[in-house]
């Protein structure tokens, strides 16, 4: 029998989960929160949730924030095992070499002339859970980890330069209303409903970043061709002591090139795991992902702006043509990990993780990540000692007197565990000129409020010079993506909402969208823009096609020697060739074979940037062949085919006179060169009038 408890012993009076005291029986208590006013979890009420406390408008967060310590702690741990967001990526190792130009601005050494550095990448999408499929429509981590002679850096950044919000205090807003409904646990890995637009038309400060979001930035070829961005501004030190503001780009060796919207749909039903598989065979087959980190720098001025832009504001970009962005180094990804769990999805990045040289500034959604990163790694890897797994383990020596914890393998000897001791020696501290990590001087003054910089309240004249910068397609992807995103939600006035928020940023693009969903647009006042033609994607002249992938379209009869030509063409750029025919095995003529990689059954055009049909198969008709034809030729890709090949074309309804329709006589260097090229174009956007006119 359990001991009868004593008179000073009483239970806890009963109570809900939110603190409304039970009722008989206890109904209905946990069904809801209780109250009208907002409070913390211990019942104080709070007069704002949306701006961080900061010691002045544009000083750094302070650490007495409990709101935000307790609302951000809180959202770190709603998730269990997988991250909170980013849970699906895909990762690579690799080297950093730098070009040695950076040294007037850093101390950093992993910059320093033909410095090499190990790093290890993490590419993911931001809202859906670790099953969720690659090719949605979402934001793209671009997470590095540079494991330096002076302690790892994490430059932890997305494919877009700009975010949502401007305060880290509502991430967990903007995430939670991203994410799937509660009640449901849908749409999956979607924006494309009423929660996050209810969010970011409420919160204008959105609006640039949902630009970036509806343009084909959104939907990604590959992760070889997507750039990344560090987002916030960062501060650079030099060995002089002199400091400048820096914004981190990467940008990718072979172009920025996305996928178009049918196929970022077929690519999720047919092929989930389509940035990873490509990444991962490409690494395998000799073709790794190669990006070079650029700078853009500005002089670090007491109100740390640049051409009237605030510098500290994460929703505001600066455009290329105002700062150019110096290059200052490769990164090249050829290897890929050996265990997905051990690497991928246990390696733990943090903005905090900075080597001398680089610091952070009162960017308030940066402050907030300072925090947020390392709380969060605590409860995903089970307690403080995850730097000591072996993808995060940093390669310079270390000596940090931390004890204990949970999952702790280092054996720690002495007796004294403090500093400073007498009994078993301390570490050394480092100062400066001794390779110490050593903050520049700057003053920090201001009164302790909640309020965000004037200069913060602009919150369209950077989506409208997205908007200006984008070519004529660009424009119509735009408008598709705003007009199916919103056609996803049912209430109306979310609709209307969103569409005066468009008209602040271009009464076409308001028009273009109101049409689409059958509602009047409404007037704004837009403001002019100079174009930034850097944010366009679509390409100038041909780039490198490594990595990419051509399918040839073989039968009995083929061409095969051509096809082996071709096979030499395409490798020699370090593409790959896939043979395509109605069934598996080899493909024979004489005593020539070749294997088939595909058959008509087992793949879909979104596997190639480009399909040739080979010589010597006129006859050849099938369904599924004219299916994956009519795709290419929708999204604009290019199609070849030599000798007798066209007559295949034209069986499958291919109007072989259209712009990006290749026709040779035989397989000879004249074709491959003009094929190669049109492929390094990416798409025959010169098709996509004859396309749209086609419906």
């Amino acid at each position: 029998m359990p001991p009868k408890p004593k008179a000073d012993q009483a239970a806890p009076k009963p109570a809900g989960p939110t603190g409304k005291k039970a009722p008989a029986g206890g109904a209905g208590v946990t069904r809801a929160q209780t109250g009208d006013h907002l409070t913390t979890a211990q019942g104080v009420r709070l007069p704002d949730t949306d701006h961080s406390l900061k010691a002045g408008s544009r000083g750094p967060t302070l650490l007495e924030d409990f709101h935000l310590r307790e609302k951000i702690t809180h959202f770190d741990h709603e998730r269990i095992p997988e991250r909170v967001v980013h849970a699906r990526g895909a990762a690579a190792h690799g080297t950093f070499t730098a070009y040695g130009n950076a040294v007037s601005a850093t101390k950093a050494g992993f910059l320093e002339k033909g410095r090499e550095t190990p790093v290890f990448v993490r590419f993911s999408t931001v809202v859906g859970s670790r099953g969720s499929a690659d090719t949605v429509r979402d934001v793209r981590g671009f997470a590095v980890k540079f494991y330096t002679d002076e302690g790892n850096f994490d430059l932890v950044g997305n494919n877009m330069p700009v975010f949502f919000i401007q305060d880290g205090i509502k991430f967990p807003d903007i995430i939670h209303a991203a994410k799937p409904h509660p009640d449901r646990e849908i749409p999956q890995a979607q924006t494309a409903h009423d929660t996050f637009w209810d969010f970011v038309s409420l919160h204008t400060e959105a609006t640039h970043h949902v630009m970036w979001a509806m343009s084909d930035r959104g939907i990604p070829r590959s992760y070889r061709t997507m750039e990344g961005f560090g987002v916030h501004t960062f501060r650079l030190t030099n060995a002089k002591g002199a400091s400048s503001l820096v914004k981190f780009h990467w940008k990718p060796v072979a172009g920025v090139h996305s996928l178009v919207w049918e196929e970022a749909q077929l690519a999720a039903g047919t092929d989930p795991d389509f940035h990873r598989r490509d990444m991962a065979d490409g690494i395998e087959a000799g073709a790794p992902l190669e990006f070079e980190l650029g700078l853009q720098v500005f002089p670090d001025s007491a109100d740390e702006t640049f051409e009237g832009i605030d510098l500290l504001d994460p929703t505001k970009l600066v455009p290329e043509e105002l700062a150019e962005v110096q290059l200052v180094g490769k990164l090249t990804l050829d290897r890929n990990p050996t265990n997905y769990f051990a690497e991928t999805e246990q390696v733990a990045f943090h903005t905090g993780n900075l080597v001398r040289g680089i610091e952070v500034t009162n960017d308030p959604l940066m402050q907030a990540r300072l925090f947020s990163y390392l709380d969060t790694q605590l409860t995903r890897l089970g307690g403080p000692n995850f730097t000591q797994l072996p993808i995060n383990c940093p390669h310079a020596a270390v000596n940090d007197n931390l004890r204990d914890g949970m999952h702790q393998t280092a054996v720690h000897q002495g007796v004294s565990p403090y500093l400073p001791n007498s009994i078993d020696g301390s570490p050394v501290p480092a100062a400066d000129d001794e390779g110490g990590y050593v903050q520049v001087p700057r003053e920090i003054e201001g009164q302790a409020v909640r309020e965000s910089p004037v200069s913060f309240a602009d919150h369209f004249s950077q989506a409208t010079l997205f908007w200006s910068s984008m070519s004529e397609i660009e424009k119509v992807h735009i408008v598709e993506a705003f007009t199916f995103e919103l056609g996803k939600c049912y209430e109306l006035p979310i609709r209307e909402r969103m569409l005066g928020v468009l008209a602040n940023v271009d009464a076409d693009l308001c028009a273009a969208v109101a049409a689409g969903l059958g509602l009047p647009a409404p007037s704004g006042r837009p403001t002019e823009a100079v174009p930034s033609p850097a944010l366009s994607q679509l390409p100038v002249a041909p780039g490198p096609i490594t990595g990419r992938v051509i399918g040839v379209v073989a039968a009995p009869g083929a061409d095969l020697a051509g096809i082996t030509k071709l096979r030499r063409a395409v490798e020699a750029q370090r593409a790959v060739l896939r043979v395509i025919a109605p069934a598996g095995g080899v493909v024979k003529r004489g005593r020539s074979e070749q294997v088939v990689e595909r058959t008509f059954l087992t793949t879909r055009s979104i596997e190639y940037d480009a399909v040739v049909i080979a010589s010597g198969i006129a006859d050849l008709k099938d369904i599924k062949l004219s299916v994956l034809l009519a795709e290419l030729f929708r999204h604009c890709k290019v199609i070849g085919a030599w000798g007798d090949g066209d007559q295949v074309l034209a069986a499958a309804g291919i109007d072989t006179a259209a712009p990006g329709v290749l026709l040779g006589e035989d397989i000879a260097k004249p074709f491959t060169s003009e094929l190669l090229d049109a492929i390094g174009l990416h798409r025959v956007w010169e098709r996509a009038d004859l396309v749209m006119a086609s419906f």
